[in-house]
């Protein structure tokens, strides 16, 4: 991997850390949104908005949800907007598949948390990009992911190639991950990883930290496979184009 840098470590408490990188020409090919398409790109990882006592209460609202399917490999996603579920090499939707026993697993207060927490995160992201964060609309797939050391057995499961969001989802012009577990507490492997010409930067998780960037080219990325453990995080993607623009979910 040549050199590799800890942009994070999980022992740092990071009020705010960022990192200006000059954007690609990803946005070019995409109608562009006056005050809201990216001008300044970079990345950056803060401590300071979300806390670990709601990461544990958001982690428990994942657990609950997957705890209904799960992936025969070592990654399952739980999409509460869409409704997507892991269930063996497949995908079930949630709320046709359960049905009114929905209410049995969640709660009001479980979405309420999970629509402050994203409107949190969606502010932070403005305000490190100068943006206004009125122009930014939640875009799919937005899901929660649970990792773990088990092989792959679909294509889904292989989350540790490197890609760029902006390539694989045209709508994506901003994307955060909000951790709910410890690196080296809860699971070993599963660093984030941004690889530049230069050098890999790592972001070691850690419950409650939100690491956030533009999605272009510029922030070409892959996750570590996990080696033991369990990770839990919730990946929440911006678009600038409204009509890509998604809800947030309802219990209903």
């Amino acid at each position: 991997d040549g050199v590799t840098e800890v942009l994070a470590h999980r022992s740092d408490n990071l009020r705010d850390k960022f990192i200006e990188i000059p954007c690609s020409e990803d946005y070019d090919s995409y109608k562009r949104f006056a005050g809201c398409t990216p001008r300044k790109c970079g990345r950056g990882v803060t401590d300071a908005v979300i806390t670990r006592e709601e990461a544990a209460r958001i982690r428990r609202i994942a657990e609950r949800g997957l705890s209904l399917g799960g992936s025969d490999g070592g990654a399952s996603i739980l999409d509460l907007h869409s409704g997507a579920l892991s269930l063996g090499k497949h995908f079930v939707n949630l709320y046709r598949y359960f049905g009114d026993k929905i209410q049995d697993i969640f709660t009001e207060e479980d979405f309420a948390l999970y629509r402050d927490v994203r409107q949190r995160i969606q502010q932070r992201i403005a305000q490190v990009f100068g943006i206004s964060s009125s122009a930014m609309y939640l875009t799919k797939p937005t899901f929660f992911s649970r990792m773990n050391s088990t092989g792959a057995k679909t294509t889904h499961d292989e989350y540790w190639h490197p890609h760029v969001d902006k390539v694989t989802y045209g709508s994506f012009d901003y994307t955060s991950l909000l951790y709910l577990s410890d690196y080296s507490e809860d699971f070993g492997g599963g660093r984030f990883v941004f690889l530049d010409a230069d050098s890999n930067k790592t972001v070691e998780p850690r419950a409650g930290r939100v690491s956030f960037f533009t999605s272009g080219s510029e922030n070409l990325h892959r996750v570590e496979k996990v080696q033991w453990g369990t990770r839990f995080a919730i990946t929440i993607s911006f678009t600038c184009d409204p009509e890509h623009g998604i809800g947030d979910p309802l219990l209903a």
